[in-house]
């Protein structure tokens, strides 16, 4: 069916006719993005035209307006339609009429509409009392009766637009700012907001307004491009979900990248951020050039009068060679040449990095079109000035942000490509791969007194992700492109060799700290063996706790920077040539001897909660200690199915395992039995901890059978219903290769949920095997935790039978 034929079936059969012909449009696959919004637009226009001429008939100073999104001909397959109908006052009865003939048959075909009548004195009255009336009547477009005195609306709103520009856009980018806190940011958001969020559709209609006031301009340049990518995606989400939704929700992204025909719902994602990243830096540039034009008109009568009338010669601070400071951002000098210097874009950006100013588009953009290539390897100047930018702070990210818009960054580097605007899938990371980088670099930045050679931690810092745009492990993989880059940079061979170190170990010493062992030498010694020197090791530490602190607030606590400090302080010991010995059984102190005894005594468990602390760090100046848990001691009467009875029981209390540590206690001379020490850190999931004497009422009943908490569990979970969200992969479960010789480690990596330390421990009580420690650890929605197990007879067990073990484990989690 034609674009005519359409239109003629609306206008023979009224709104069923419409009704017939939009389904029509909207379901034929051959027309999609701007042409399908058009003629979208444009079929409402001819039924909204009809509406209105059969109502209309003899009424004269009355015009029907399309305003907001409908006014720029932007109709998504489930827009509210925004009208206006305008009218002179010289008849409210007849125009009252006219409404209800026009807004009824929308509604009864369930259209979403936004309308209001008014006489052009009214609407220019409301649109100066709303910021939000005025911006949709800017969009203003004629559909049906007196064109001129729709025209003549228009213009007058124009007027008023650029007239009150100094005071409304101020109170527009105040409004920009409150939404932005409230929405996020569109181009790090998992499940973001299309309209709302900064970056997205309200902020590219915000620059058209701008644009309008004739005060600043945005650069024009992808603007239009990344606009329209955010509408055809917002199409699409309308379409599969049937919806008026602007969110795009996980569990719909694979279904809108199949409706626009893309490979999966991360390329999509990768799309929405790009084009929100323009926006967002479109959006930064103008409004620091209205606050530039704002501030030279405030000031310019001033200096008109102290220089008698002559016009001001702005003033020009140098930063460096071929850089200078001008009105608030940092510009190329008049004698720079961008051509015959390529170290210019590095040294501009150092430059105002270190001073704490934007870079100029338009010096950016000058160096983007003239700049020559560096030499491989790069001048020491261009490393030093790199260095100089990553250690700048929290400046950093928004001149990296300018060179990035005009393809810079991936000139210098470019291995970014591949990490640039990639999602990231998990719940602890809050930013995409590329700001991950540049987060891990701003906070390294804190900690360059800390090393000796802080070049060597920024690079690493910036480099540690670089592999997450290639299969499989990234940091395989990133140590290969760590090499390449650092020689490319021009870092000697000994520098290349440590960078590429940190690179490819950068999670380790998180990982060992929290799931391994400290007490075990052979945990300590594939660490030392791993990183080499102690200069590598002090490096790593001070990457990890960066990496950690740009990932978000889940990936680091002070619990997991203790374990992690006293990790790197074992295996400077071993570097240092000091050999840990094979460990014994650590004297038990005072309490857990005396709840050793009590238990022995009384035949059942006995525990104790106290809460745990630490110093507070150099850098808190509070000077209180912060909390790091309650520690949880129990003894119980060696027996069978001790790992699952506790862990059950806390599950129950809603009481989430830190850290679990099991062992047999040593008993003083003359006490017989044997006793199970748990030292455990938990933490309340909520609300206040239990009382100690309801745990231990509860372990008895565990022990003994007659509690049955497999059951609770279950009935707890089938009080809440399940909701719709992203299917979790399934857990994994893996033997480490010598990790330990006292044990085999056990490794499982699984969706976190209640009762999974139960279930785990069931499984390994239900394998025949002890367990002597857990590590566990909670990353979001993700649990990792490792197991140190061995036989009945207390050794590790052999090949073939932990990797059975591991199978069924896994086989347990994943049913």
């Amino acid at each position: 069916m034609s674009s005519t034929d359409v239109h003629k079936e609306t206008e023979d059969s009224g709104p069923s006719g419409y009704a017939a012909a939009r389904l029509h449009l909207l379901t034929e696959g051959a027309r999609s993005g701007p042409p399908r919004r058009t003629a979208l637009s444009e079929l409402t226009d001819d039924w909204l035209t009809g509406l209105f001429a059969a109502g209309a008939e003899g009424l004269r100073g009355v015009s029907l307006v399309a305003v907001g999104g409908y006014g720029r001909g932007e109709l998504s397959p489930r827009s509210d339609l925004d009208l206006l109908l305008l009218h002179d006052g010289s008849d409210p009865k007849a125009v009252a009429a006219l409404a209800d003939r026009i807004w009824y048959p929308v509604w009864d075909l369930g259209l979403a509409l936004d309308h209001s009548v008014r006489t052009p004195a009214e609407a220019r009255k409301t649109a100066a009392e709303d910021l939000k009336v005025q911006l949709g009547l800017l969009d203003a477009r004629h559909i049906a009766g007196d064109l001129g005195m729709t025209a003549g609306l228009r213009t007058a709103v124009l007027a008023d637009w650029r007239n009150q520009a100094p005071k409304r856009l101020p109170e527009l980018q105040e409004l920009c700012a409150e939404r932005a806190e409230r929405q996020g940011e569109l181009q790090y958001l998992l499940e973001p907001d299309l309209k709302e969020a900064r970056g997205g559709l309200r902020d590219a209609t915000t620059l058209r307004a701008v644009a309008a006031s004739w005060l600043a301009d945005a650069p024009r340049e992808g603007l239009d491009d990344a606009r329209r990518r955010l509408l055809d995606v917002r199409d699409a989400l309308h379409l599969t979900t049937g919806r008026a939704t602007d969110r795009l929700a996980l569990q719909e992204q694979d279904q809108v990248a199949v409706e626009l025909g893309l490979l999966d719902a991360d390329t999509l994602l990768r799309q929405v951020y790009e084009a929100a990243r323009v926006i967002s830096y479109a959006s930064d540039v103008t409004w620091r050039e209205v606050a530039r034009v704002l501030r030279s008109r405030a000031v310019r009568p001033r200096l008109r009068a102290m220089l008698g009338g002559g016009k001001p010669v702005p003033e020009r601070s140098p930063l460096a060679e071929g850089v200078v400071e001008q009105d608030g951002e940092v510009v190329l000098a008049r004698a720079a040449r961008p051509e015959r210097d390529p170290v210019l874009p590095l040294r501009a950006a150092a430059a105002a990095a270190q001073a704490g100013l934007p870079l100029s588009l338009h010096a950016v953009r000058r160096m983007a079109a003239t700049v020559r290539p560096l030499p491989t390897p790069w001048p020491a100047e261009a490393r030093e000035q790199l260095v100089t930018l990553l250690g700048s702070g929290h400046p950093t990210t928004d001149v990296w942000e300018a060179l990035e818009a005009e393809g810079l960054i991936t000139r210098l580097l470019p291995d970014w490509e591949r990490v640039r605007c990639r999602p990231q899938r998990n719940a602890v990371h809050i930013w995409t791969v590329d700001r991950h980088l540049i987060e891990t670099a701003v906070r390294a930045s804190e900690f360059t007194r800390r090393v000796h050679r802080p070049d060597l931690l920024l690079v690493a810092a910036l480099l540690h992700d670089i592999g997450k745009g290639w299969p499989g492990d990234h940091s395989v993989a990133g140590e290969i492109i760590a090499k390449d880059v650092a020689a490319r940079i021009g870092f000697d061979r000994d520098d290349v060799a440590v960078l590429s170190t940190l690179v490819r170990h950068h999670l380790l010493l998180v990982e060992t700290a929290t799931r391994r062992d400290l007490e075990d030498p052979a945990t300590v010694r594939s660490v030392a063996e791993a990183v080499g020197s102690q200069s590598t090791l002090e490096l790593l530490h001070a990457l990890t706790e960066a990496d950690a602190l740009a990932t978000g607030p889940a990936a680091w606590s002070s619990w997991r920077g203790s374990l992690v400090a006293d990790l790197v302080k074992r295996v400077a010991a071993v570097l240092a040539g000091d050999v840990p010995e094979e460990p014994e059984a650590a004297a038990p102190t005072a309490e857990q001897e005396r709840l050793a005894i009590e238990a022995v005594a009384t035949g059942s468990p006995v525990l104790s909660l106290r809460a745990q602390t630490e110093p507070p760090a150099e850098e808190q100046p509070s000077g209180d200690p912060e909390p790091l848990g309650v520690e949880l001691l129990i003894a119980v009467p060696d027996q069978e199915a001790v790992l699952p009875a506790v862990a059950g029981v806390l599950a129950m209390h809603r009481l989430t395992v830190r850290t679990a540590e099991l062992r047999t206690l040593d008993l003083p001379d003359g006490v017989e039995g044997s006793v199970l020490l748990l030292n455990w850190r938990v933490a309340a999931e909520y609300g206040s901890l239990p009382q100690a004497a309801r745990l231990r009422a509860d372990l008895v009943r565990a022990l003994d059978g007659s509690l049955d908490i497999a059951g609770r569990l279950a009935e707890r979970d089938a009080a809440y219903p399940r909701r719709r969200g992203v299917v979790a992969p399934p857990a994994r479960v893996t033997v480490a290769s010598a990790a330990s010789r006292l044990a085999t480690v056990i490794e499982v990596r699984a969706q976190d949920a209640p009762g999974l330390l139960f279930r785990i421990g069931r499984a390994l009580e239900d394998a025949n095997v002890r367990v002597r420690s857990a590590h566990v650890s909670t990353l979001g929605a993700n649990a990792v935790d490792a197991f140190y197990v061995t036989g009945p007879e207390g050794a590790p067990l052999p090949g073939e039978e932990a990797s059975a073990v591991a199978r069924k484990l896994e086989e347990t989690l994943r049913g």
